[in-house]
């Protein structure tokens, strides 16, 4: 198993698929903090907010980096039915069944390098933009919470794109797929049914990384709606994977 892991650690960083993602990644979630930031500099002198809300805003918005990482997840999986390589993987990795334990467990390394560096920037951000804007960082536990929830959901997301490009068995499909869900089918669903939606993996997400919604679960069940879905995605992806040919 050492050398699976080994083999899918170095397919993980081959190319300059990392490298785009990340960037993408860092792009979103700092537009998004400068904007906090330079908005919290009127709405703090006015007392409608506080320095540490804002810094909590700033270190907040890096959650978008969970995108990138359910993405990243997904393309591990995908790029090898795309370039037919993966009935080669299987075979030299000894099992299917060790190939996709070998992407998963990848895939939530790389999920959690990519929210190490993401919160490593949060607190660059926190600590940086503030001071730029002519007011002071209020770095408080709540906000040590909200960075711990951005590493967290980095390392979620990144198994979850990975089980489903399992069972999605196409790059391009599997991209659309968690992009769609992420950015548009679970947040309309929580404008149309908030009480339901809390269950979907991304907004039980944003109760991880302590979005503030009133109707959003709390963290522990959150986490283990999260765990509820991994699994279910798991099981499809296994039976799926032993069913089918692989090409």
């Amino acid at each position: 198993m050492r050398n699976v892991i080994s083999g899918e650690w170095m397919k993980a960083w081959t190319g300059r698929t990392w490298l785009i993602l990340a960037s993408a990644g860092i792009f979103m979630s700092l537009l998004t903090s400068f904007g906090y930031a330079s908005q919290g500099d009127e709405a703090v002198a006015a007392g409608r907010t506080t320095a540490a809300a804002v810094t909590d805003d700033i270190v907040q918005a890096w959650m978008m980096t969970f995108l990138m990482s359910a993405v990243a997840g997904g393309i591990l999986v995908t790029r090898e039915y795309t370039s037919g390589a993966i009935a080669r993987s299987v075979l030299l990795s000894g099992g299917r069944l060790r190939l996709l334990s070998g992407k998963a467990l990848v895939a939530t390394a790389v999920g959690v390098l990519n929210g190490l560096l993401a919160i490593g920037l949060a607190v660059a951000c926190a600590f940086l933009l503030p001071g730029h804007f002519g007011y002071g960082t209020d770095w408080t536990g709540h906000t040590t919470r909200i960075a711990l929830g951005v590493l967290a959901v980095n390392a979620i997301a990144a198994p979850w794109g990975a089980l489903l490009g399992w069972i999605i068995r196409n790059q391009l499909a599997t991209v659309v797929t968690v992009m769609a869900t992420t950015l548009l089918v679970d947040p309309g669903v929580q404008e149309l049914a908030p009480k339901a939606a809390k269950y979907l993996p991304t907004i039980a997400m944003s109760s991880v990384y302590l979005d503030g919604k009133p109707e959003l679960l709390s963290v522990p069940l959150a986490l283990a709606v999260l765990a509820g879905w991994l699994a279910a995605a798991g099981l499809t992806a296994r039976k799926l994977l032993l069913s089918r040919d692989v090409i």
